[in-house]
C-alpha cells in the first residue's frame, strides 16, 4: 500500500500549516477539548481541532467561550473551529483567535444540522445564501491572512437532495482564498442518519483545485483509505469514529504511511487509556470537573466488553480518581485484563445517528432567493457544533 502525502494548508500570502498525515480530528461539542485532543495526538499524526466556538461569543468576551479555548503547551499547532453569521463579527473573531490565542489554523463551520440553529438561518442552511456565505469566508480569510493563518471551510451537501449547495459554496470558498474544504457527505435533512454520499466528495474534488477532505462513515483506518481511493480527496476528517477509540489515530497514521494496522486493545489496555484520559481532563479542569466530564466517554470506551450493567452505571457516575481506580480494578478482576477487544464493534457507527429530519427547519421564505447580505442572523449563533 503506497504512502500518502502530507496535507499542506496555505493562506493566500503564504502562511502554511503542514499536517504529516492528512487526518483531521473533527470538532465535536463537549468532546474535543484539550484533554481529548492530546489523547488522540499521543496516538498518531494529524490535525486536532478544538470544539467549535461562536464568533459572537468570542467577540463579546463570553467566559464559557474563553474556557473552551484552552490549549496545552504540548499543542504545537493550535486549531480552532468557529462559526458565525456576520462577516464583520467573524473577521473580528478570527483576529482575536490569531492575536490573543495564537491560533495557527481556523476552520469555519457551515455544517450544523441542529434545528434551533438552522431555523434561524445558520449552520448547514446558511450556504443557500451564497453572497452571505462568500462574504463570511472572505472576511475570515482576510483576517487570518494578516497573520499567515490559513482558513478552511466545513460544508454539508446541502439542505436536502433538492437544494444542494456544496458545489457553488465550494467554488466560492476557493475564490475567497480558503485553504481547503471538508465535505460531510450528508445533507442537513439527513443529519447523521443513513450512509454518507461519498460520490458528492468525489464531485467536489473535480470542481475545485484546493484540497478537499472527506467526512462521513469512517469507522476504521481502512474506511479512510477506501474513501481517498474512491473520491480522490486529499485527506479525511474523523468525528464519531474515534469516540472511545483514540487509538484509531494510530491506525490512521499507519495507514497513511502505507501500513495495514488495526489496533485491538485488551480490556486492560482500554482501562489504562481511560485512566490517562482522566488524568488529562484533571490537568485541564481539576479532578472533580475533569472526571465528571469523563463520564460521557465511558459507554464508548467499554462498548461491547462484558463489564455488566451495574458497573457501566457506576462508571458513568465517577467523581474521583479513588472511585475510578476502584471501578477499573473491579472491571479487570471480573473480565480479566487480557479480555480481547470485541471485534463485532468494529466498522459500526458510534455516537449519535438518529433519523432524517422530516423537514429542514429554516426561516420562512428562506428558499425564495439566494441573497442574504441584508439579513440579521445573530439569533442563529448558538453554542452548538456539529457538521
Amino acid at each position: 500500500m503506497p504512502q500518502i502525502e502530507s496535507l499542506v494548508l496555505r493562506s493566500p500570502s503564504g502562511g502554511r500549516v503542514e499536517v504529516g498525515a492528512p487526518v483531521v480530528l473533527a470538532p465535536m461539542a463537549g468532546v474535543t477539548n484539550a484533554a481529548f485532543r492530546t489523547l488522540c495526538r499521543e496516538q498518531g499524526a494529524g490535525l486536532y481541532v478544538c470544539e467549535m466556538i461562536t464568533s459572537r461569543g468570542l467577540v463579546v468576551g463570553d467566559r464559557k467561550t474563553d474556557a473552551m479555548l484552552t490549549f496545552f503547551d504540548s499543542e504545537q499547532i493550535r486549531s480552532v473551529q468557529t462559526y458565525g453569521t456576520d462577516p464583520v463579527v467573524i473577521a473580528h473573531a478570527v483576529e482575536i483567535l490569531c492575536t490573543q490565542y495564537r491560533v495557527n489554523h481556523v476552520d469555519l463551520n457551515f455544517g450544523c444540522p441542529v434545528p434551533k440553529v438552522t431555523r434561524k438561518g445558520g449552520g448547514g442552511v446558511l450556504p443557500w445564501k451564497l453572497d452571505l456565505f462568500g462574504a463570511i469566508v472572505g472576511s475570515a480569510v482576510t483576517a487570518g491572512d494578516r497573520h499567515g493563518v490559513p482558513v478552511t471551510v466545513k460544508l454539508r451537501i446541502g439542505l436536502d437532495a433538492s437544494h444542494q449547495t456544496y458545489v457553488d459554496a465550494g467554488r466560492m470558498a476557493e475564490q475567497a482564498g480558503a485553504a481547503a474544504i471538508c465535505l460531510h457527505g450528508r445533507t442537513v435533512e439527513e443529519a447523521y442518519s443513513g450512509h454518507a454520499h461519498w460520490d458528492a466528495i468525489a464531485r467536489l474534488v473535480e470542481q475545485v483545485d484546493i484540497p478537499v477532505l472527506g467526512n462521513g462513515d469512517i469507522w476504521e483506518a481502512a474506511d479512510a483509505i477506501r474513501m481517498m481511493d474512491q473520491t480522490g480527496c486529499a485527506g479525511v476528517e474523523i468525528g464519531r469514529g474515534c469516540l472511545g477509540r483514540p487509538w484509531l489515530f494510530r491506525d490512521l497514521a499507519a495507514a497513511m504511511a502505507g501500513e495495514r494496522t488495526t489496533t485491538l486493545p485488551t480490556l486492560g489496555e482500554v482501562a489504562e487509556m481511560v485512566r490517562r484520559h482522566g488524568e488529562l481532563l484533571a490537568l485541564q479542569m481539576g479532578e472533580r470537573h475533569g472526571l465528571t466530564d469523563l463520564r460521557k466517554h465511558m459507554a464508548w470506551y467499554f462498548k461491547g466488553f462484558p463489564v455488566g450493567g451495574a458497573v457501566r452505571h457506576n462508571l458513568g457516575m465517577v467523581d474521583s480518581f479513588e472511585s475510578l481506580d476502584a471501578l477499573l480494578a473491579g472491571v479487570i478482576d471480573k473480565a480479566g485484563a487480557d479480555c480481547p477487544y470485541p471485534v463485532n464493534a468494529l466498522g459500526r457507527p458510534r455516537g449519535r445517528q438518529g433519523s432524517p429530519r422530516r423537514k429542514v427547519a429554516m426561516p420562512c421564505g428562506w428558499l425564495d432567493d439566494r441573497c442574504g447580505l441584508d439579513l440579521d442572523l445573530a439569533d442563529a449563533e448558538l453554542a452548538i457544533s456539529g457538521g
